[in-house]
Formats: structure tokens, C-alpha cells, sequence
């Protein structure tokens, strides 16, 4: 009987240790992280190991706050909805915290700032805003770049799942100009030398800043994310990690170690 009631006892500890999303073992709770698989530098898969500097900041804050990171492939269409509505706990995926995204999720503060920037080959001409009429861009479905390319006059405008599929057209030819975030732009030149490749259009204003997405029906989460981010700014952590990554781009002035930080509100 006692052997019985022992056993009972670890299963309900057990069941009440489990969130909707995450799991929890002796070393904290286990939560899912929706993110992509091919922007790099800051976040996708290299030798089957989710990484990039969203990521790897997100483990440091995890580690700081006591809970454990399960990073998932994701399309970003689709993303925030699934935060949203519990299927994943966390967003890591360069989100840009707009006041329409603010509608459906809540933001931590920010960790990174970009400039949306247009990948061409050499010689395509689109140097300017008024430049796309009759051209073939192509963005992520869903991104500030989709957005963005809304807004070019006369641009037809072809939606991707993902990077490495919007590139590949514009390798072959299939695309006059691939709209992305500047970095993730400058890495996919940097990979490919041999490529006749070019900065076209720079938008002149930074993007909103980048941010992890929570469900807004969790603010304890969103708490712990803020708290292990600020510790990670103050002692350099963010600026270090921002160094490893992204070789040529300064880290922005309010993420330098002790920085304020990029506050992001929600309302």
C-alpha cells in the first residue's frame, strides 16, 4: 500500500509540473521556441543545432531565469498565431514589434535593431523607392519586408515560406530584388562571393525594434524574458553575443554593456 501511494504521489507531482506548451524536469521548465531555420546570422540551423544570436541570447536568459529552451523550425507566416494560441511558448525570429503584431501577442523588450534593405544583382537599378515599378521582389510572407514592399509602387510582389527559397530564385534569376532585414542581406552576399550581388534600395529609418513574442495571457513568462535580457545587457552578455554574430555591425548604443536597453510597450 505504501509502495502504491508513493507512486501515486510522484505521478500528481509530475502532472502538476506540466504547462499547456512546456514540460518541467529538475532543472526547470521546458519551453518550445518557434524560430527559422535559415537566417543567419541571426537565427537557423547549423550542423542540426538551432543557433544565431537571437537564439543563443534566448538560452542565456533562459539559463539565467531557470528554464530550458526547445527551439522548433517554423514558417514565419504563421508563427505568432501559434504563439498566440499556445502551441509555442516563445517566438525567436527577429520580430519586429510593430503596433499590428502588439495586437496579437506580447513583446519583450528589444535586443536588436535593422534596416529593411533590398539584395539585387549588379546592374538591376533599384536604387530608390520609385525604382520597382514592372520588378519581381521577393519577401518572407508575413515579415516588415512583406510590409514594406506593399508600399512600392508598380513592384510585383512574390511571397516565400522562408530565406533560403526567396535567394534561390533571385540566384536564378527568377527574382529582380530579395527584400530583407540589412544583416541577413549582408550574410547571404558574404556566402555567396562568386555572385555578381548588390545593396540596391536602403530603407533610411530603422525597423521597429526586434523582440521575443509570448502569449499576452502570460505575463510571468514575459517578466522573466525582460529580467534575464536586462541582466544580459548590463554585464555585456548581449553585446558579446551581438559581436560573435554579426562581425562588421555595431551593436546598437543602448545594448553596450550597462545600456538602458530598447524598451518595447505592449499598449
Amino acid at each position: 500500500m505504501r509502495k502504491i501511494l508513493s507512486t501515486l504521489a510522484v505521478v500528481v507531482a509530475a502532472t502538476a509540473g506540466l504547462t499547456a506548451c512546456g514540460s518541467s524536469d529538475a532543472s526547470g521548465e521546458t519551453l518550445r521556441v518557434g524560430t527559422l531555420t535559415d537566417a543567419p546570422p541571426s537565427i537557423y540551423l547549423e550542423n542540426g543545432q538551432f543557433t544565431g544570436y537571437d537564439n543563443e541570447l534566448l538560452r542565456d536568459i533562459a539559463k539565467r531565469e531557470g528554464f530550458k529552451v526547445d527551439f522548433v523550425g517554423t514558417e514565419f507566416s504563421g508563427l505568432l498565431a501559434k504563439v498566440a494560441g499556445g502551441q509555442l511558448d516563445i517566438g525567436s525570429s527577429t520580430i519586429s514589434a510593430t503596433a499590428a503584431r502588439k495586437k496579437t501577442v506580447a513583446f519583450s523588450n528589444g535586443y536588436d535593431t535593422s534596416y529593411t534593405t533590398v539584395v539585387s544583382k549588379k546592374g538591376a537599378a533599384l536604387p530608390a523607392a520609385n525604382s520597382f515599378a514592372g520588378k519581381r521582389v521577393g519577401v518572407v510572407q508575413g515579415s516588415v519586408q512583406d510590409e514594406f514592399a506593399g508600399k512600392l509602387a508598380g513592384a510585383q510582389v512574390v511571397r516565400f515560406p522562408d530565406y533560403n527559397a526567396g535567394f534561390a530564385q533571385l540566384k536564378t534569376g527568377g527574382l529582380d530584388g530579395w527584400v530583407v532585414p540589412k544583416d541577413i542581406g549582408q550574410k547571404y552576399i558574404d556566402q555567396n562571393p562568386t555572385l555578381p550581388l548588390e545593396f540596391g534600395y536602403t530603407v533610411a529609418d530603422k525597423d521597429t525594434p526586434s523582440a521575443f513574442a509570448v502569449a499576452k495571457s502570460n505575463p510571468e513568462l514575459l517578466k522573466k524574458i525582460n529580467d534575464g535580457l536586462a541582466k544580459a545587457i548590463a554585464d555585456g552578455t548581449a553585446a558579446r553575443l551581438h559581436a560573435q554574430f554579426f562581425k562588421e555591425a555595431p551593436v546598437a548604443k543602448e545594448l553596450e554593456k550597462g545600456g538602458p536597453g530598447l524598451p518595447v510597450a505592449n499598449s
